[in-house]
């Protein structure tokens, strides 16, 4: 059985490692990975986690086909796609939820079987989206996460001309920043726990980076919108702490929208009283889907490709395989300025 690298947890640390290569089936395919973004969430869950890996992870996923399953156009083969990991790539296409566009609530979805951190990854065909041969590779990594956050905006249900506040600016959170600004935002306001991150927030249309523990923070978002509050704020922090939950409830304006885009990853406790009183809608945010008739990779595949966004900047850091160890230290060492880390492999 033919083998290929790859990234796995050891309960310490990120370490390299050997896996099948996979082999595309019925509907599949088999794509070289050229780039995938270490995300937030893997940060927090290894933070904490001390259970090696069993199979590889990685969902920020771009690169080419080299193989396709039975009933797969072959001209995909060698098509550049951004590869929608988590819900169409692996999910049945059958149920209820599948047949409504809403591929990760599948309730059948396909037992994992390795994500981005390896050589070669399969997929369903379906979860495979075509981008341009202009987008850089480290662009075509940022899908996922830009799809994320525009998923969160069309939850959102955000007007045109609307003030959004982004709490966090990590990299949902800047992501969230430059969907919000190209889908007709008003003002974009952002909360930035670091200088480079609200630097950066800040170069991808935010209007105001402020401090996520200033004292006055309350009294500046009042400033920047009337006395009113944000008429939408998206949460990009998730954690194990209900901060940026209580400051969505107390930054957002009467009768405003908090869209929950963090993932919390121990039980919160938080006031429903204020949120109650202020009649505002919490609404939550998984992933990406079709909405409209359109996949949300689709709208973010149009805005870099357009150059209504552009994120490049984000990438700080670009790791080989190989190093994927040293990439997953500096992810989680803000203080090397990191944002976004990418493991890249060349190509032939």
């Amino acid at each position: 059985m033919a083998t290929m690298k790859v990234g796995l947890y050891d309960g310490k640390k990120m370490r390299l490692a050997e896996a099948p290569r996979p082999e595309p089936g019925q509907g599949e395919v088999v794509a070289r990975v050229r780039c995938t973004g270490i995300c937030g969430s893997d940060l927090l869950f290894y933070a904490r986690n001390t259970t090696p890996d069993t199979t590889h992870i990685g969902h920020e996923v771009a690169g080419e086909v080299v193989e396709v399953g039975e009933g797969v156009d072959p001209g995909l083969v060698g098509r550049r796609v951004a590869i929608e990991n988590i819900g169409q790539g692996n999910a049945c296409g059958r149920c209820w939820f599948c047949r409504s566009g809403q591929f990760v609530q599948c309730t059948d979805r396909d037992p994992p079987r390795g994500g981005g951190y390896a050589e070669f990854i399969g997929r369903r065909a379906a979860g495979c989206y075509p981008i341009p041969d202009s987008l850089s590779w480290e662009a075509a990594g940022l899908v996922e996460p830009l799809a994320v956050s525009v998923h969160g905006v069309r939850r959102g249900q955000m007007a045109g001309g609307e003030t959004v506040l982004v709490l966090g600016a990590g990299n949902i959170g800047l992501t969230a920043v430059a969907a919000a600004r190209a889908m007709g935002a008003g003002k974009v306001l952002v909360t930035a726990r670091h200088p480079h991150q609200a630097e950066m927030a800040m170069g991808l249309g935010a209007d105001e980076a402020l401090p996520s523990e200033a004292d006055d923070l309350a009294d500046r978002v009042e400033a920047a919108t009337g006395g009113r509050g944000a008429d939408l704020t998206l949460e990009s922090v998730g954690g194990y702490a209900a901060t940026t939950l209580d400051q969505a409830i107390r930054l957002t304006r009467t009768q405003g929208r908090i869209v929950v885009l963090g993932g919390f990853l121990e039980p919160v406790t938080i006031d429903l009283l204020a949120p109650l009183q202020k009649e505002q809608s919490i609404i939550f945010s998984s992933c990406y889907s079709l909405l409209d008739g359109k996949h949300d990779y689709e709208i973010a595949i149009d805005q870099l490709a357009s150059g209504r966004v552009v994120l490049d900047p984000m990438v700080t850091h670009r790791f080989p395989l190989e190093r994927i160890g040293e990439a997953f230290e500096t992810a989680y060492d803000k203080t090397s300025g990191s944002v976004k880390v990418q493991v890249h492999q060349q190509s032939d």
